[in-house]
């Protein structure tokens, strides 16, 4: 043992403040200086009580009843004063009851105070930004590298040698422009458009700099070099980001690098709340309890911790990291703080709520009045410059597609041909922006009586809502299936695109029919254009239920933007792969 060690060891006891309500409440005498305040703090957390265990004493310091000195040492039985031994109490070799209910391959401690380096949430999220690092060095050594190759080749010249360097400058740059625009704080990640929609900007801005150099000091830059390289090395890096996240995904749907949440509100809430997330598993977030209000039934199907006043106890034993707390008039502005300021001793999350359904945060703005924090809900962008821009961006895209999947239409058009009788392409009136009428093309992947038989086949309706969905239909062909699976059958669709008809991303294109049955609300679908792929389509198209389906596609047409656009076409490949509910 060091001299420093031992010499506090033998250092003399402190008076703390006594605190002696759980040993009162109990009916037992509370000796001097005595209570949670006198325990060493790795052993400090919120009571609850433990039947096999009594907290209310520290064996291990006795003490004095006698009035004496109170900063003396205790003493043994024999009257000799002892050594402070509530350090051994803190080396205990003992598990501590969160590790013990945990597998060895999960280990935690949750350590109190700012630096909480042992919790789970933090180790994953320190692992997932450094991978975020590592992929975005790795976008700019590859954007560099490629450029450098393509427009000089593999010989370095006099000439070419300062190129070189700013390939080499290039992922370092990169990186300082997207910790500027705090593209790695964690509340940006994991979900939503804010990570992309930061990259994107820290891109541009990488871009106008270099611009803005070049010319103030005069330097001989090949333009075709700094807009080659530099939106290659920001596309790369938004593409590994993606990937990036799929697999987080991927994790938490195994039941890893999930946050812990306990919910408190009342019972309804709580129930519709918990079916959300669990449901939609991507967010991360895993109930693993509940508070409700004192006069409850308890019906929760998840374990209650006890009331709003028992919040902060509540969050120790449910081993819980973040605490999501729902619209309710018990729980107002003070009572919010005060439960802030003791979940903030353990570094635990505070989630409020809102009663708003379906506003993405880009359109929500907090303004302070006179101390108050009021949110402003923008309305959604369905007019305007936005709108010029998303239809340019449409029409360019499908044009390039168009040209990219050449040859895939042809051998499709031919397959379709050869199999059945019939014309290639399927024509269909469909309903589209503020309720005007186009025609759809598709490939052909029913047979031609298929529209003639519908009425024998319209008990056999295996979707709610005013869809007609069969797993197993029997009047597609066998090649049809197959173009079902994969959507091909779909991508004529790019030629309604091209005619401004229909747009890449957006709500599916409803048959008037169908708009005939429309609720009030459903018709916020025609706000906007259909498109070939959006929300409802990457979230499992078929297999979601028609109030899902309705409530993804209003959720687009609230909120969409380009980076939501971006997000769910790359989204879109990986549900084509995948094929769950094409049919």
């Amino acid at each position: 043992m060091t001299e420093g060690r031992e010499t506090a060891l033998d250092e003399p006891t402190v008076a703390l403040p006594t605190v002696q309500r759980r040993a009162a409440d109990r009916g037992q005498d509370v000796p001097e200086n005595h209570g949670p305040a006198n325990h060493p703090p790795a052993n400090h957390r919120p009571h609850r009580s433990v039947p096999h265990r009594d907290r209310a004493r520290n064996s291990k310091i006795p003490a004095s009843r006698e009035a004496a000195d109170p900063n003396a040492a205790p003493r043994t039985g024999d009257g000799a004063r002892t050594r402070n031994r509530a350090v051994d109490r803190h080396w205990s070799e003992r598990q501590n009851r969160s590790m013990a209910a945990r597998p060895a391959a999960r280990p935690f401690v949750r350590v109190r105070g700012r630096h909480a380096a042992m919790s789970r949430r933090q180790r994953w999220e320190r692992r997932y930004v450094r991978s975020l690092v590592l992929s975005d060095l790795l976008a700019g050594v590859a954007a560099g590298a490629t450029t450098f190759a393509v427009r000089f080749g593999d010989e370095v010249t006099a000439y070419n040698r300062g190129y070189l360097l700013l390939s080499a400058l290039l992922p370092v740059a990169l990186l300082m422009v997207l910790i500027g625009s705090r593209a790695y704080e964690r509340r940006f990640l994991f979900v939503g458009t804010d990570e992309y929609q930061r990259v994107i900007r820290g891109g541009v801005g990488l871009i106008a700099g270099a611009a803005v150099v070049s010319y103030a000091l005069e330097l001989d830059l090949a333009r075709s070099y700094v807009l080659a390289a530099l939106p290659t090395a920001v596309v790369s890096a938004v593409v590994l980001r993606f990937a990036l996240r799929k697999h987080l995904h991927l994790e938490r749907k195994r039941g890893a690098s999930l946050r812990r949440v306990l919910v408190v509100g009342h019972e309804l809430s709580v129930i519709g709340i918990t079916r959300q997330l669990r449901r939609e598993r991507y967010h991360g977030l895993e109930v693993v309890g509940a508070c409700l209000p004192p006069q409850h039934d308890g019906v929760v199907d998840l374990p209650v911790y006890g009331t709003f006043d028992d919040v902060a106890t509540a969050v120790d034993a449910a081993d819980a990291d973040t605490v999501v707390v729902l619209s309710c008039p018990e729980l107002d502005g003070v009572a919010l703080r005060r439960l802030a300021w003791r979940l903030e001793r353990d570094e635990v999350d505070l989630i409020v709520a809102s009663a708003l359904i379906d506003v993405a945060g880009a359109r929500t703005t907090i303004r302070p009045f006179d101390g108050l924090p009021m949110l402003h809900v923008e309305h959604p962008r369905l007019h305007g410059g936005a709108r010029m821009i998303k239809d340019l961006v449409d029409r360019l895209g499908a044009l390039a597609l168009l040209v990219l999947f050449g040859p895939v239409l042809l051998t499709v058009a031919l397959c379709v041909r050869l199999t059945s009788r019939g014309p290639v392409l399927f024509r269909q009136v469909r309903v589209g922006r503020d309720g005007s009428e186009f025609r759809i093309f598709k490939f052909r992947s029913m047979y031609v009586d298929a529209e003639a038989r519908l009425a024998e086949l319209r008990h056999l309706n295996e979707h709610d809502g005013v869809l007609f969905k069969i797993r197993d239909d029997p009047r597609v062909t066998p090649v049809g299936r197959w173009l079902r699976r994969f959507s091909l059958d779909e991508l004529p669709q790019l030629l309604n695109v091209v005619l401004g008809q229909m747009s890449l991303v957006g709500p599916r294109p409803p048959l008037p029919a169908e708009v005939a049955a429309y609720a009030d609300d459903v018709r916020r679908r025609l706000a906007v254009k259909p498109g070939m792929t959006g929300l409802w389509q990457v979230s499992g198209r078929s297999d979601l239920s028609w109030e899902e389906a309705v409530r993804l596609d209003l959720r687009y047409v609230e909120n969409w933007s380009l980076s939501l656009d971006l997000v769910i076409l790359l989204r879109t490949m990986t549900a084509v792969v995948r094929s769950s509910g094409a049919y």
